[in-house]
């Protein structure tokens, strides 16, 4: 009898977890259905793009090709580049070394300064556009990348992250680095920033995303639309190839696949970071 009852409970957790998986599936399925749909209908030319039915002789890759050939792909993604890795290198920068005070220094104040960082997470992006496009005029960076990259460069999340992060490192390795001579710098740079990669990576991930898919702000500050990072620049497609859906897909893709590739790379340390956020 026994037997027989451990039995019916292995099929049962069997049945369980083949159902689990099955929902997890049509989950992914329905939340990856845009994305997919999307690339069919950049593969397809001269063809219903709300039409279901796909076959391999439809697929061809003339969109990329078209679109490549109107637009010079390689000076707008050189452009997204320099906006991106320079977003990307300042907020890491900055936001590790702001965080760090907040984490390991006792201040007055310092739950003050806090608090105010937190509260500051609640005000909209856009209500300080008209603010940061006086500042930069006021630097004379209009029309320039490095005015793209400045005012949304530093981001407080990241300095949330990051202070949390360097919350778990040990107090014994700080205090014995101080016994041997370290200084502040020192030990921020040999011993904080190596224990929080996984959260320099989360950083790195969000800054990719936002910088790389950056629309509204590059087309306030840059008159010049030689200088548009790619997803500003994909507006010419939606403009001139409006009845033409294949290029503005094909140029979609293209615009994702740096992403995703990112995202591959760092989400081993993602997913680390997130879940040590949420244990903490």
């Amino acid at each position: 009898m026994r037997s027989k009852a451990k039995g019916s409970r292995k099929k049962k957790r069997i049945a369980g977890k083949i159902s689990t998986y099955i929902i997890l599936a049509l989950i992914a399925v329905i939340c990856a259905g845009p994305f997919i749909w999307l690339l069919l209908s950049s593969l397809r030319t001269g063809a219903n793009i709300y039409s279901l039915h796909f076959s391999l002789k439809d697929f061809s890759i003339s969109n990329y090709t078209g679109v490549i050939e109107y637009m010079d792909l390689g000076k707008y993604i050189w452009n997204t580049i320099v906006v991106t890795l320079g977003g990307i290198i300042i907020d890491v920068l900055f936001s590790s070394m702001c965080a760090y005070p907040l984490a390991v220094m006792d201040f007055k104040g310092k739950k003050i300064i806090f608090g105010l960082l937190v509260a500051t997470m609640i005000i909209p992006a856009a209500a300080g556009m008209i603010i940061n496009y006086l500042t930069i005029s006021k630097m004379h960076l209009l029309n320039t990348l490095l005015g793209v990259i400045l005012p949304t460069s530093v981001s407080t999340f990241s300095i949330i992250l990051m202070r949390q992060a360097y919350l778990g490192i040990p107090r014994e390795l700080i205090e014995a680095a101080k016994i041997d001579g370290a200084g502040e710098l020192r030990i921020w740079a040999t011993i904080m920033i190596p224990g929080i990669m996984p959260s320099i990576s989360t950083v790195v991930i969000f800054d990719f995303i936002k910088n790389w898919n950056a629309f509204l702000w590059p087309i306030i500050v840059l008159q010049d639309p030689e200088k548009y990072p790619l997803a500003t620049a994909l507006q010419y497609l939606n403009g001139s190839f409006s009845y033409k859906f294949g290029y503005v897909a094909a140029g979609t893709i293209i615009s994702i696949i740096p992403v995703l590739l990112v995202f591959m790379i760092c989400q081993k340390n993602y997913i680390e970071a997130v879940s040590g956020a949420v244990k903490g």
